[in-house]
């Protein structure tokens, strides 16, 4: 990536400004966007407790984890139109938070922001560290920082842009070892080979150890009580994983407005089918053949590896290496970058130096970067010391930070909502869950512990109370006092001062940007068919598919299951064709021009080309010689 970046500089003149390394000018297409929601999305998480949930609840577990954490990205769609249209210059939503109410809730959504922003980062390396321990036998303590300081080392260089290409490229590998997992399992492998002969080694395994609160005990069932209480967990927990951290703002701050819209939908249809997919293959796997596991060793995310091992010998252990390290590092870029623009605008620039250029934002940002990492390191190392372990962190997550969403939802999206409903309804919403939570654990086990606290139910009480009690205080507060905010504040946020490092042709007055008339229609077209198609998608995915599934109480035939089967593996194609080769043809022009430039600078006649070029274009030649006549720079 730091040669990539380099060559973008060499080849298509990209300027590392403040603005090129925070927001990638604001110009990314829909390709690109989606692959990096994708790559953003797709945490250990995704591949380890997709295949847990699958391996203790049977064909079900996947369904309500892909569809639990896929709807949020979808519904993100409206946010991400909505900030284009109210906030088009701003570089965080906090930024958004502190020009509509001022900085006392600038402060409180600062510090939910910013404890999103280390459980999920505390999540990707715990359970990178897990996995990469458990295969390589590396100590976990060196794992813990080895994974960041990898990322740390592109995301200096390269700012944003390096965080996109990395995950496009990312991407593209966790595609390719799902789709071989999968031809694998079902097609290849002696000890399975075809679905039938899975649906028969599940029915085997159902018989032997049934599954409680699924019907008939059996694997092969949507019907599954404990799933479904996962499901409820897993969408109220991820609201606030998506719509608390600054990663996927960042994603929506760097899209162009014709493509940001498009962009999460079709990310969010296309990560659906890595889990989907990934589970009922890795998962399933894990039952069908029987592989015994401890909870604690399940919890950890253990089943993956345990089962490509099982399928693929030395060459499963690798591709589940590769897979949780591409998803690791990734993911880790996407929030490193996440954090150091918060800590640069949020703090940097609010409270310390109000009148910071962009190169000083650019090396606060690179401090931001390293410190983050290297806490992030030390902070994961602590919670393997104390047992804490990526399954229960992913489930407590919604308890902690889900009463922030609903208020800051309606900061962006309704204007009545006044400054003291947005304070005191997610700090309220807090406090709340966490009595939920632990009162239920002691009032059905008699003592609160870590086994205790981690059981479906009070987790489910928690992250309820969390997502709801914010809305009735919100309401409440809100019509005692309603605001009538025009969001002209938000619209005059101010763009960092770069000039003294772009090009000369750069109007030092323009500090802002102005939508045209046109983009003002299209986008408010845009925010129309955001809302109407993100909500119709959501109640598909998590309403109308799996809930009359679970309610039938249908046991799937031999064929069903191989239609199940039939439609992951369509679903995977699809989405890579999305997020993997569309990028790609969207890009066709620039690598074509970069391939031109490559195989002319290789022949000694790059000067010669852009000459050639800027003569056609009838402009002045933007390369200058330096003092020995040897090198040239932009």
């Amino acid at each position: 990536m730091t040669v990539v970046t380099w060559a973008l500089k060499r080849y298509l003149h990209e300027v590392q400004t403040s603005e090129m390394y925070m927001t990638s000018n604001r110009s990314v297409k829909t390709g690109l966007v989606a692959s990096a929601v994708v790559s953003s999305w797709t945490w250990a998480a995704t591949l380890l407790t997709s295949t847990e949930v699958a391996y203790k609840y049977g064909v079900s577990g996947p369904i309500w984890y892909a569809s639990g954490a896929c709807v949020q990205v979808l519904l993100f769609s409206v946010l991400a139109i909505e900030m284009k249209r109210k906030a088009p210059n701003a570089h965080t939503f906090l930024e958004i938070v502190n020009a509509r109410y001022g900085k006392t809730a600038h402060i409180v959504y600062l510090i939910f922001s910013l404890f999103t922003n280390i459980i999920v980062t505390a999540m990707l390396l715990l359970g990178g560290s897990a996995v990469i321990t458990y295969l390589t036998g590396m100590n976990v303590i060196a794992a813990c920082f080895l994974i960041p300081l990898g990322v740390m080392a592109y995301t200096l260089v390269g700012g944003l842009k390096a965080t996109f290409l990395t995950d496009y490229t990312h991407t593209a590998v966790l595609f390719i070892i799902i789709i071989s997992f999968f031809f694998t399992v079902y097609a290849s492998s002696p000890l399975i080979g075809s679905p039938g002969k899975m649906y028969d080694l599940l029915v085997e395994a159902s018989i032997k150890t049934p599954i409680p609160d699924n019907a008939q005990g059996s694997l092969v069932t949507f019907s599954s009580l404990q799933a479904l209480m996962f499901g409820i967990i897993n969408i109220v927990g991820n609201f606030g994983t998506v719509f608390l951290d600054n990663c996927y703002y960042q994603r929506a701050i760097a899209a162009h407005p014709h493509h940001a819209v498009k962009s999460y939908l079709m990310g969010g249809l296309a990560w659906f089918s890595i889990p989907f997919t990934l589970a009922t293959t890795m998962g399933l796997t894990g039952r069908a053949l029987q592989i015994n596991l401890s909870p604690t060793a399940v919890s950890q995310g253990l089943v993956l590896p345990d089962a490509a091992v099982a399928i693929l010998g030395q060459a499963g252990a690798f591709a589940s290496l590769v897979l949780v390290f591409m998803a690791v590092t990734s993911a880790s870029s996407g929030e490193m970058i996440a954090v150091s623009s918060i800590f640069t605008y949020d703090i940097y620039r609010t409270y310390i130096n109000p009148d910071a250029d962009g190169k000083a934002v650019i090396r606060f940002s690179h401090a931001a970067v390293a410190t983050f990492g290297l806490l992030m390191g030390v902070l994961s190392v602590l919670l393997n010391l104390t047992g804490i372990n990526l399954g229960y962190l992913y489930t407590l997550m919604g308890v902690l930070i889900s009463s922030a969403v609903v208020p800051l939802t309606l900061t962006l999206l309704w204007s009545k909502q006044n400054k003291m409903a947005a304070i005191v309804s997610p700090i309220a919403g807090f406090v709340l869950a966490i009595i939920a939570w632990l009162t239920t654990t002691y009032g059905l086990y008699g003592a609160i512990t870590v086994e205790t606290t981690s059981q479906n139910l009070p987790m489910m009480a928690g992250n309820l109370v969390a997502l709801l009690s914010p809305v009735p205080v919100t309401l409440l507060l809100t019509f005692l006092k309603p605001d009538n905010y025009q969001f002209d504040s938000t619209r005059a946020i101010a763009l960092v001062n770069d000039t003294e490092s772009t090009t000369a042709d750069k109007d030092p007055e323009v500090d802002v940007i102005v939508n045209t008339p046109d983009e003002i229609a299209f986008m408010h077209k845009s925010a129309r068919f955001a809302k109407i198609s993100s909500a119709i998608l959501t109640v598909c995915l998590f309403l109308a598919w799996p809930l009359p599934m679970f309610f039938s109480r249908y046991v799937y035939s031999k064929p069903f299951f191989t239609g199940w089967v039939v439609v992951s593996i369509l679903w995977t194609f699809l989405a890579m064709a999305a997020v993997v080769f569309y990028p790609a043809y969207e890009a066709r022009h620039s690598l074509k021009l970069m391939a031109k430039a490559v195989w002319a600078d290789i022949r000694g006649k790059r000067l010669q080309m852009v000459s050639e070029a800027q003569l056609q274009e009838n402009t002045t030649p933007p390369y200058i010689a330096d003092e020995k006549n040897k090198a040239f720079a932009v």
